[in-house]
């Protein structure tokens, strides 16, 4: 199930939404530009608890910032065009109307916070863990999260692949970030812990920091 739209209009442009998403583009022209050499930008730039959590100390050739930054750092990286275009879909869609209702300093800081209690739902299982996490996966399910509350019925317009037919349909809001959480619930228990290369901790623990925040950021009672 892949969403494409919604129908919720925002009152106001989503000055951060665009914010976010050309960051993140910027930032992947330049991962793109280093070649060979971008993984040595991950290493440095993407969050590995290991370095975070245990002190652990990279090689000197590898350029860096100090390993708190990281859980900052990490969120404007990506892994590929797949992993980049998927996020910003995903925040395309959903953000907007949750900048709109939080405004935009406020929204500010919810999407920070719900990107490190995604940083530290990934990280605090797996301490000495030295693989890098990076994506911004895990501050847009905060998004998702917050959507989820305050647009439960908002109509979203979602493909789903069957087989070579492509089947477009509608559905509430609840339904389909329902349907997304769960699935990423079932995936970290099949995935026994490992996520494949995705960090599905992350993306748990990030929606899951949405849902309660949200009642933090905007005080008024949700739109039903």
């Amino acid at each position: 199930m892949i969403p494409i739209r919604d129908d919720n209009p925002a009152r106001r442009p989503p000055l951060l939404t665009w914010l976010f998403i050309a960051v993140c583009v910027v930032v992947f022209l330049w991962e793109w530009s280093l070649g060979p050499a971008v993984q040595q930008a991950i290493f440095g730039y993407g969050l590995i608890p290991a370095r975070l959590l245990q002190g652990a100390v990279l090689p000197p050739e590898v350029a860096t910032v100090p390993a708190l930054l990281t859980v900052f750092t990490s969120m404007f990286l990506h892994g590929g065009w797949m992993h980049l275009l998927g996020n910003l879909l995903y925040l395309w869609i959903f953000s907007d109307n949750v900048e709109d209702r939080m405004g935009h300093g406020r929204f500010l800081l919810f999407y920070l916070l719900c990107g490190v209690a995604a940083a530290l739902a990934q990280a605090l299982p797996a301490p000495g863990s030295t693989i890098p996490m990076v994506g911004a996966s895990g501050a847009i399910s905060g998004v998702l999260g917050a959507y989820l509350v305050l647009f439960p019925q908002a109509r979203v317009t979602v493909v789903i692949p069957l087989g070579f037919y492509l089947h477009v349909t509608r559905l509430p809001a609840v339904a389909v970030l329902g349907l997304w959480f769960a699935m990423q619930l079932l995936s970290e228990a099949l995935s026994g812990g490992t996520g494949g290369g995705v960090a599905f901790r992350a993306h748990i623990g990030g929606f899951v920091a949405g849902l309660l925040l949200v009642f933090a950021f905007v005080p008024r009672r949700p739109a039903r």
